[in-house]
């Protein structure tokens, strides 16, 4: 249910699972640019999160705020702001340049997996910006921040998840070669929580052929009419 609040933004409430759950600061908006709180035993770790009025009550539900993770160079988003609240450090893997130094926050580095938590780090290979994923093999758990999504500019036909239009020539396969989620969290969009391994694989292997439509789609949505 979406909440309402006179001060940052409203949100609506996404990807509910045993694991956490996630939220949509902006509904509204075109990009769908998604956020998430992870349950573990580390305590709850918020993955590329904007902030919105009520969001500290979300949370609290969650548990104790353990750390804010940053999975794209370009999603720093209010990570600063929601970590220095919550008097924790912002996460970034160890590899990503140009970040570190925008945020007004505490910053640690990491590789490998993310504290105790179960979520190991990987890379998503692209020229076109710096990206990593997590993935949680045990409760088959798969957050990715920009090479698939779930918003309406990302998905053309049937599709559930989609490659994003700039990599749809040439989609980062080998990536995500040997993951087999249960569940895949996005960036941009509610996650894919049904049969999520093999909506994932047609979004990868079907990514060049739908390409053309996707491509038109777009001009449908972002050009004026």
């Amino acid at each position: 249910m979406p909440m309402k609040g006179s001060g940052r933004a409203s949100y609506e409430e996404i990807d509910r699972f045993d694991g956490g759950v996630g939220w949509l600061a902006y509904p509204d908006e075109r990009m769908e640019r998604a956020s998430h709180a992870l349950t573990t035993d580390e305590g709850v770790w918020l993955v590329d999160p904007v902030d919105t009025e009520g969001l500290d009550d979300l949370l609290a539900a969650e548990g104790e705020v353990a750390g804010v993770v940053i999975l794209l160079d370009r999603h720093k988003r209010d990570a600063a702001t929601i970590a220095t609240r919550h008097d924790v450090s912002v996460h970034i893997p160890s590899w990503m340049a140009g970040v570190a130094d925008d945020i007004e926050a505490s910053v640690e580095r990491f590789s490998g997996e993310l504290g105790g938590t179960g979520y190991r780090l990987r890379m998503v290979a692209t020229p076109l910006w710096q990206e990593a994923l997590l993935y949680n093999e045990d409760e088959g758990t798969l957050v990715v921040a920009e090479a698939v999504g779930t918003s309406e500019y990302m998905r053309t036909g049937d599709e559930r998840l989609g490659v994003h239009p700039m990599l749809r020539l040439l989609p980062p396969r080998r990536s995500f070669r040997d993951l087999s989620p249960d569940r895949v969290l996005l960036g941009h969009g509610a996650g894919v929580h049904d049969h999520a391994s093999a909506a994932l694989s047609a979004a990868l292997s079907g990514s060049r052929r739908r390409a053309p439509a996707l491509y038109a789609k777009a001009v449908r949505l972002f050009l004026p009419g």
